[in-house]
């Protein structure tokens, strides 16, 4: 059973939509000049200061393309969840997740306290959870 309302559930689609939308126009935004990128740096002349710099801008772009990709699948995933009436609900312990955290984060598929002990044991070794 949904554990939020019809009209916060249209709400929080609103926003899912609103999000994916963007995050795709994002995404191809930055695969576009990723391409017009690597274009202008395998044609100019470089020495190793501007080939360090090039290598950190790309892995800096890298980054933020790869966390829009994946905040773009998870307001997919949300999205396919309010689809089949199992939005709303901690996919670890099975309770309700707050509006309020649904409202911040619309594709968020844990309550608060399942959501850090999830980040806290998949921390990545040499990115520590906060």
């Amino acid at each position: 059973m949904p554990s939020i309302d019809p009209a916060s559930a249209r709400e929080l689609r609103g926003l899912l939509q609103q999000r994916e939308a963007e995050l795709g126009r994002a995404i191809a935004r930055e695969r576009g000049e990723s391409s017009e990128r690597s274009a202008e740096l395998g044609a100019a002349v470089h020495d190793r200061g501007d080939e360090a710099v090039a290598d950190v801008l790309a892995d800096t772009q890298g980054a933020l393309a790869s966390r829009h990709y994946e905040e773009w699948r998870a307001a997919l995933a949300a999205l396919e969840r309010l689809d089949r009436g199992e939005y709303g609900d901690c996919s670890d312990c099975g309770e309700p997740i707050a509006l309020a955290r649904l409202r911040a984060s619309p594709a968020a598929e844990r309550c608060v306290g399942c959501q850090e002990r999830w980040d806290h044991s998949h921390a990545h070794p040499s990115h520590p959870a906060l």
